[in-house]
């Protein structure tokens, strides 16, 4: 249970820090908007999906709900890396990001099979 609670802290400052980027996008050309709006959406939904996966009604909920917010890593993983190859945002903002995706993750994707071993 520690390290569910670990990982909502975790993709809550995450998607602070997507936040953060998408207001700088924002400032910017109407493609750099377009993909604000995109990696805002994916990037704060996977805290959200933790959040509701606490209050899961059973097991294959929780999963369900962990399996949601991977995807969501997966997504936020995507449009961060579009972000980086079309020069669109500022390196340093988007590799320490990215990393982050790349370990929340991997992070989620363990939370999954463990649940599922408990099954």
């Amino acid at each position: 249970m520690s390290r569910n609670i670990d990982i909502t802290k975790r993709t809550f400052e995450f998607a602070i820090n997507i936040v953060k980027l998408a207001g700088k996008l924002s400032k910017d050309s109407s493609p750099a908007r377009t993909l604000s709006n995109q990696v805002l959406r994916a990037g704060t939904s996977v805290g959200a999906n933790i959040e509701e996966a606490q209050a899961a009604e059973s097991k294959a909920d929780f999963i369900h709900k962990y399996n949601i917010a991977l995807e969501e890593a997966r997504e936020t993983r995507y449009w961060l890396k579009l972000l980086s190859a079309s020069n669109m945002a500022e390196k340093t903002d988007l590799i320490s990001l990215t990393k982050e995706s790349d370990e929340i993750c991997r992070i989620i994707a363990q939370i999954i099979i463990n649940a599922r071993r408990e099954e």
